[in-house]
């Protein structure tokens, strides 16, 4: 990497020098500019591999540098410089297709990571982009299934996201498929043959999400009886997926927030960095913006992870690709359980499809593979389907006893309410409590998530 030719644009010139030297005697070879017109001048004269800019320059700014490379040069990397506590604007220019940010003032050792982690991603793509473009894109999709146009734009984004190094933010309800999403990323990525370590924030005890993320050494608890490398250096070099990230407590967030900028963890029980080079994508069905505002989630660490975010929509709002789900999921369950194939009648998929799907993808799969199971003769059957399916499923006797004030309500406070007096009613069991609202199970449990109850 040290062989590489950069374009320094600093207008400073005390600092221009200075960081020209350090990276001089680090072997690269360094061109330097201290204006927009210079540096156009510089990449005219010969090309170069990266670029390193300040964002404020004296006649203009470096995002109009960044447009001009993404438009004439996009092999080009490009590292932007912003002052202290300019977040927003570092985020501004990820998005417009830098390759990293540095926050003024810095020190040599960040300095010199950016530009060997943002040279050496570069170099992955080069080696992996004629490979990439051999393989079809459905067929690196793991399980991600639908022809819908909400589906066709997520294929292009992941397409267009999975060779940056950017690290995504997926949201969306529980069952959307944010993991198989993840997988696919990584899938058309440089760092496929590379591991992909999926981590649930929220399943993971508070007092363990350090040595679990970070790794620990022997004898550094109670309990600690080996030492353990942690999920980051697990993930080296590949893609680390962080579902529930909204999950995590505050005491670990800014830890993870030092991994993401650093590239470095320290196992719990030493003081030893070890640095790793991993590719992020995390995923929430919480709405981060509001766990901020409300104190329960860093800002930086959301401005962090939340540099392109990608929402996967709802069944409900995809029906069109019931059909293609179902029949994937039928062919699926079929080849698991090494029984016949199922065909699924008019009648059924006609239920299938009108369904509301609370559970979302996940729902559609179990439903599909009861039916698979059930079936006979190698049909399925429409009796075979979930109760909450079934035509002229029977409602509550209270239904339509509630009328609506005429000053109207909260619906989400009454909603609330009733998940609190069913769980009441149920004595805190919720399979009993969500049968009490006439609720599947799995969307009764998204509630009680959506209100933390």
């Amino acid at each position: 990497m040290s062989e590489a030719r950069l374009l320094l644009v600093e207008d400073e010139p005390d600092q221009r020098s200075l960081l020209a030297d350090l990276l001089a005697a680090e072997g690269y070879s360094v061109a330097a500019a201290s204006s927009l017109a210079e540096a156009r001048a510089e990449l005219a004269r010969a090309p170069v591999d990266l670029v390193l800019s300040d964002w404020r320059l004296p006649d203009g700014e470096g995002g109009e540098l960044l447009a001009e490379i993404r438009r004439d040069r996009p092999e080009t990397a490009f590292v932007m410089v912003t002052a202290y506590g300019t977040i927003a604007r570092a985020v501004e220019a990820i998005r417009a297709g830098a390759d990293d940010y540095l926050a003024k003032p810095f020190e040599r050792s960040a300095l010199l990571l950016a530009l060997e982690r943002t040279l050496k991603h570069r170099a992955l793509e080069r080696e992996n982009r004629d490979l990439a473009r051999e393989l079809g894109l459905r067929d690196r999709l793991v399980d991600l299934v639908g022809g819908s146009a909400a589906m066709r734009r997520l294929y292009d984004r992941v397409e267009r996201l999975a060779g940056t190094r950017a690290t995504i933010l997926l949201t969306g309800e529980s069952g959307t498929g944010k993991e198989l999403a993840a997988r696919a990323l990584h899938q058309l990525s440089p760092r496929r043959d590379r591991p992909f370590v999926a981590v649930n924030c929220a399943a993971i005890p508070e007092g363990l999400i350090e040595s679990e993320f970070f790794g620990v050494e022997r004898g550094a608890y109670t309990g600690a009886d080996r030492s353990r490398p942690g999920r980051f250096v697990a993930a080296d070099s590949g893609t680390l997926f962080l579902d529930e990230v909204g999950e995590l407590p505050l005491t670990i967030q800014p830890k993870l927030l030092r991994a993401l900028q650093e590239g470095r963890v320290t196992r719990v029980g030493t003081s030893e960095e070890v640095e790793v080079d991993v590719r992020v994508v995390a995923a929430t069905n919480r709405d981060l913006a509001a766990e901020v505002a409300q104190g329960r989630f860093r800002e930086d660490l959301y401005y962090r992870l939340n540099v392109v975010a990608l929402g996967l929509p709802p069944l409900r709002e995809r029906r069109e690709d019931v059909p293609m789900l179902a029949a994937h999921f039928a062919a699926r369950a079929a080849r698991r359980h090494g029984v016949p194939e199922v065909e699924i009648p008019p009648a059924v998929m006609r239920r299938l499809i009108e369904h509301a799907w609370p559970g979302n993808v996940r729902e559609l799969a179990h439903a599909v593979e009861r039916l698979v199971l059930l079936a006979e003769g190698g049909k399925a059957r429409i009796e075979d389907l979930p109760e909450e399916l079934h035509p002229g499923a029977a409602r509550p006797a209270s239904e339509g006893i509630f009328r609506l004030p005429a000053g109207g309500i909260s619906f989400e406070a009454h909603e609330r309410d009733l998940l609190r007096q069913a769980l009441e009613l149920a004595g805190g069991n919720r399979a009993r409590a969500a049968r009490l609202l006439d609720l599947p199970y799995k969307a009764f449990l998204y509630r009680l998530e959506k209100h933390r109850l």
